[in-house]
């Protein structure tokens, strides 16, 4: 189930060993993986210090892109739960004076999504 959930775009939780595996040459030493998430090939993690989006690109995947949004940078975010005919969910991050969102993330209806704003929201507000 964990494959498909994956396929049609729902946030499945990772082990954060894999995590830091991954992301060895990405995380600076000491920081630790709160939270962890893939959403289809791409990769939301939450550390104690910033939050980590990895954004597989091509069809191999093996170019990515990472993106780092330290928490005391994030001005706001929003998050727009699925309906009965809208059967996505999506967050989405502003940076302090960005009129646009800088990151935009589609979730299919998943409870995952609210572990997420809880996360973000307990990492900006503290």
């Amino acid at each position: 189930m964990g494959l498909f959930n994956g396929l049609i775009g729902n946030a499945t939780e990772v082990n954060h060993d894999s995590v830091r595996r991954q992301l060895q040459d990405v995380l600076i030493p000491n920081e630790e993986v709160d939270l962890a998430f893939t959403l289809v090939r791409d990769l939301v993690v939450f550390t104690d210090l910033r939050l980590i989006v990895v954004d597989k690109q091509g069809v191999t995947g093996k170019k990515s892109d990472y993106k780092t949004f330290p928490y005391k940078s994030i001005s706001r975010f929003s998050v727009e739960t699925s309906g009965h005919f809208d059967l996505d969910a999506e967050l989405k991050i502003w940076i302090s004076g960005a009129v646009e969102p800088a990151q935009v993330l589609q979730f299919r209806k998943d409870k995952n999504i609210t572990l997420i704003q809880q996360a973000l929201a307990t990492a900006i507000l503290k």
